[in-house]
């Protein structure tokens, strides 16, 4: 370690210190600071560590959790990044943060942004690359799709003797002839669903073969443009699967049940995206020894995680804080909360930040016409674009009787307490749930920070 790297290294560290023993709270700062001392502090940070990196568009942060808590069991300490500060500063603080402990393997799994994998993998030279997914997000930051992964590739051309573990699904995973050894991951397709030979809607992003740009068919289609796909016009088609879902056994939308190699598994938390999320993180613990077992075990345990599906307990409800922020991902949630049996509220927030994407256009293409209303007995809209939250839910349908809008989150939070069920559901893109987790942290309903 040079001199400014200490120095730098010593200075990050204290100022982390200081932020969140005394301030409370600092997910970002200490890693800017340190890194203006040294901007190649992280290489020396992560010096000796086996570093598995974790990008795409949706997913990330879960799949980096369900990976942290299996490899725990094998490994013990693992150092990661659970506040979701996924750029160079956050992962930089997550370094600072670690408690160096004795362990057998030095090993850190990061959740890391598709556009910051470049300038992440200079510094680290992870181990492996884990890829779960691309689809149209944030169009003023990423592009589209073709861009967000050429960022991505631009990244792992650096380390080419890392390991892809990717959505054998998503068509653009296998797409780049790459030197890496790669490890695909997906859905079983079933024997009766070998000779289906279908499209996606004709909405669906990412449907184009990459090689010949021929709209792609599908045997089998799980959501969006994820299945088991192939080119009817040059034979591209989905590369061989490693680890698989077999089968999908229950779903509600706290939890979901499927069967993984020769063994059931369980996570709490709902969404057949999230089925996705713990195979990849199975496909790693599995790179990384672990039996199904040990994998199964820590899937069981784990716990809800900061603003994707957590669960609060407020004013005798029990609330779902589910994070939203592009039409597939949106979808997604929509379409688990038509599993829910019971009677709830739904509030619905936006807001339009540059860590939202400054385009609120995306609300549109997302199926809101789809959901059951029936079982919605009220709706909250807020966030600094309620306006434009409220106005397409009306169009999708729902009675503005049933509506009300509250711009404020003192007031949303108290009118929570006054909803007609004991369920609420809500949807907040990012800068909004922050806001809000800030208002009940200060009201001591939730502790403070990630």
């Amino acid at each position: 370690m040079s001199f400014k790297s200490g120095i730098a290294k010593v200075a990050g560290k204290s100022s982390y210190w200081f932020l969140h023993n005394v301030l409370k709270g600092g997910t970002s700062f200490p890693g800017k600071f340190a890194m203006k001392i040294d901007p190649n502090v992280l290489n020396s940070l992560a010096k000796g560590y086996e570093t598995v990196i974790v990008t795409g568009t949706n997913g990330k942060t879960m799949t980096t959790a369900l990976i942290v808590e299996a490899l725990k069991k094998k490994y013990g300490d693992v150092l990661t990044n659970p506040s979701g500060s996924n750029m160079q500063q956050g992962i930089v603080t997550a370094f600072l943060a670690h408690k160096n402990k004795h362990v057998k393997r030095k090993i850190a799994v990061l959740e890391v942004d598709e556009a910051n994998v470049k300038m992440v993998t200079k510094l680290l030279h992870p181990s492996v690359f884990v890829l779960t997914n691309i689809f149209r997000d944030q169009m003023d930051r990423y592009g589209e799709i073709y861009t967000t992964y050429e960022k991505i590739v631009d990244g792992i051309k650096l380390a080419p003797d890392a390991t892809i573990i990717a959505n054998g699904d998503a068509s653009i995973f296998s797409s780049v002839d790459l030197p890496n050894k790669k490890i695909f991951y997906g859905f079983k397709l079933p024997d009766d669903k070998k000779e289906n030979d279908f499209k996606a809607p004709v909405n669906t992003d990412g449907v184009l073969c990459p090689k010949c740009d021929h709209i792609l068919h599908y045997h089998e289609r799980i959501y969006a443009n994820l299945g088991d796909f192939f080119c009817p016009n040059c034979g591209y088609h989905r590369p061989d699967l490693t680890f698989t879902v077999n089968k999908i056994l229950e779903q509600t939308p706290n939890s979901v049940k499927f069967q993984m190699g020769n063994k059931d598994y369980s996570i709490n938390i709902g969404g057949t995206y999230n089925i996705y999320n713990a195979l990849a993180a199975y496909s790693v613990a599995r790179h990384f020894g672990l039996t199904e077992a040990e994998v199964a075990q820590a899937f069981a345990e784990n716990k809800r995680i900061f603003g994707r599906q957590e669960l609060i307990h407020y004013g005798g409800k029990d609330i779902d804080l589910i994070l939203v922020k592009n039409p597939v991902g949106l979808d997604e949630v929509l379409h688990m909360l038509n599993t829910e049996k019971d009677d709830y509220s739904l509030v619905a927030l936006l807001n339009a930040n540059h860590a939202d994407g400054i385009d609120t256009s995306w609300i549109w293409d997302a199926d809101f016409e789809g959901l059951d209303r029936s079982k919605i007995k009220k709706v909250l809209v807020g966030g600094q674009r309620w306006h434009d939250m409220g106005f397409r839910l009306e169009i999708a349908g729902f009675d503005p009787g049933k509506m009300s809008t509250n711009p404020d989150d003192d007031s949303l939070i108290e009118e929570i307490k006054k909803l007609p069920t004991k369920k609420v559901y809500i949807l907040s893109t990012y800068t909004a749930m922050l806001a809000l987790r800030k208002k009940m942290a200060e009201k001591k309903i939730i502790k403070a920070g990630m």
